[in-house]
């Protein structure tokens, strides 16, 4: 008797909205990179890439806690001598609110070759309407404290 190991072409990928209106960022970021990662899967094997489809929509209402909207702040290297940027929270949040999840997302995902296949499935919509309707996504509840 062998230990069963499934294959990429066992499991189809499924689709799931989530609605991060009035949602805290960290709880809904830990929610979507479980569901993209495919750990709420009975098949789940940490080296294959079975995770879903996630769509996140309003992304623009997410909540922050704390003083992290004040004093958190997001930077990236250009790759020229003098060239780390840095933005602060509040400020990213009112033009790009779309990488403010993306950031937190990507963060909680391994650091392995399957991070950019897993990120390539996240879309992510700052008002609540997408263009993947034929798809017929389910929606998934995330906890609002």
């Amino acid at each position: 008797m062998g230990t069963y190991v499934p294959k990429k072409g066992d499991v189809t990928a499924r689709w799931y909205v989530v609605n991060a209106d009035g949602a805290v960022l960290g709880r809904l970021a830990s929610r979507v990179a479980t569901l993209l990662r495919g750990k709420d899967r009975a098949e789940f094997t940490p080296y294959v890439d079975f995770g879903d489809h996630v769509i996140v929509l309003n992304a623009a209402k997410v909540r922050w806690t704390g003083k992290k909207l004040d004093q958190k702040v997001y930077r990236h290297y250009t790759g020229y001598p003098g060239g780390l940027k840095e933005i602060g929270a509040r400020k990213l949040s009112e033009t790009r609110p779309d990488r403010v999840i993306r950031e937190a997302v990507l963060g909680m995902l391994p650091k392995t070759k399957l991070r950019k296949r897993m990120a390539r499935r996240l879309l992510i919509y700052t008002d609540d309407q997408h263009p993947h309707e034929a798809q017929k996504p389910e929606t998934v509840p995330v906890a609002a404290k």
